[in-house]
This record gives structure tokens, C-alpha cells and sequence, in this order.
């Protein structure tokens, strides 16, 4: 499967089967956290991958999302310094967590499972539940399982639409 096929075949799960995921596949979606581009490759994310019934449970609380507690692997995406920002004024762990995650996200696929970006929740409930420290931010959640539902059709602006090529025009 090429890239772009991952790609395309990506979507938000949000209904998973009740079956657990694999070592050997949580192993790879994990390792393409590991090989993803950070700012001056400081690799400041952490992943706390939460199997446990009940801290998934929490988790699904914290965002006021059922659905997330019914993966059987919720993972949540740690900063473990929020202090640096690049030249451009955009924090650097956003950036770094999200390249890592979307690593996540697309090598789950290519594994025949599913994830979701989980950005609405509580951030003080949900790093309880975790046992973060203060100084830990969680920049997103991402359930991962088998999904329980068939791929919806994607909407997407056209190229022409979205795409601009010299300078910014109308």
C-alpha cells in the first residue's frame, strides 16, 4: 500500500471492535512515533499508551466521549516541555506532537486499525487520570483499535480551492 493509499483510507473511528490490538502491530504504529521529525530533534513527546479498562474509562470522561474509552488502546500524546517556540511564534511541541501522532495515526491504518484525533477534553481530568506531573501537557488522545464501522465518504475541498502557488490570492 503506498502512502497516499494509507492516506486516503484514513478517517476518524469512532466505534471499535472489542478486540485487542496485537503487540507486534502496537509495536510498529509506536516505532512511527519514534522515527517522526521533531524541532531541533529534541523529541520531546511521550506516549502513554493506556490499556487499562478503567483509565480508559477516565479518559473517555475527561473528553465527554464515550466512544474513547471503547478502544481497547487509548493513547495520549505528552509534551514533556512546552517551553520552546520556534522563530515563526508557534510552540514547537504542537507541532512535534502532531507529526508523531499523524505518524500514529497513518501507520495504524496500514495495520488494518483505526484511530481519531482527540483534542476536546479536559486537560486537568484527563492527565489524573494518567498520573501526569504538572509540568506535562497532553496535546491530544487517540483511541486506536479495529474499527467497527465501514470508511464514510471523505469531503475535501479541491486542489484549486485550497492551493495557492508564489503569493497568497483570493
Amino acid at each position: 500500500m503506498s502512502v497516499l493509499d494509507v492516506i486516503q483510507k484514513r478517517y476518524s473511528v469512532r466505534k471499535y471492535l472489542d478486540k485487542a490490538v496485537e503487540e507486534d502491530k502496537l509495536e510498529r504504529v509506536l516505532e512511527a512515533a519514534r522515527l517522526a521529525p521533531s524541532a531541533s530533534n529534541r523529541q520531546i513527546w511521550r506516549f502513554v499508551v493506556v490499556r487499562d479498562p478503567e483509565v480508559r474509562k477516565a479518559l473517555a470522561a475527561a473528553a465527554g466521549q464515550p466512544f474513547v474509552g471503547e478502544a481497547p488502546i487509548v493513547i495520549a500524546g505528552c509534551a514533556a516541555d512546552t517551553t520552546r517556540v520556534m522563530r515563526c511564534g508557534v510552540p514547537c511541541h504542537i507541532v512535534d506532537l502532531a507529526i508523531a501522532l499523524e505518524h500514529i495515526a497513518l501507520q495504524a491504518v496500514a495495520e488494518g486499525l483505526g484511530t481519531c484525533w482527540i483534542g476536546a477534553f479536559d486537560q486537568e481530568a484527563a492527565k489524573a487520570a494518567i498520573g501526569a506531573p504538572e509540568h506535562v501537557q497532553i496535546v491530544e488522545l487517540m483511541p486506536l483499535g479495529y474499527p467497527a464501522t465501514e470508511m464514510p465518504p471523505k469531503s475535501r475541498h479541491p486542489l484549486g480551492d485550497i492551493v495557492m502557488y508564489d503569493r497568497w490570492h483570493e
